[in-house]
């Protein structure tokens, strides 16, 4: 009868993630941390982890603040 009241150590029950390895949905989460995304604020927003991972990457590349060695010409510029 104890293992009914078991303590959950792996995470809490309304977060949810993205199982990178399974590729579904997680609510706890259930998968360990190097496999997964989140945690997010709802199952709809775990759904769309690879999308939103995708949008930022993109965003991430093109912002000028990660590529300051190339807009200026790597160490070219010293004197």
């Amino acid at each position: 009868m104890m293992a009914l009241f078991k303590k959950r150590t792996v995470g809490k029950p309304g977060e949810w993630y993205y199982c990178l390895e399974h590729r579904k949905v997680e609510e706890g989460p259930e998968c360990p941390a190097k496999d997964r995304f989140g945690p997010y604020a709802s199952r709809q927003e775990a759904q769309h982890a690879m999308e939103t991972a995708r949008e930022r990457n993109l965003e991430w590349e093109n912002d000028p603040k990660w590529h300051d060695a190339q807009a200026t010409g790597g160490d070219d510029d010293r004197t």
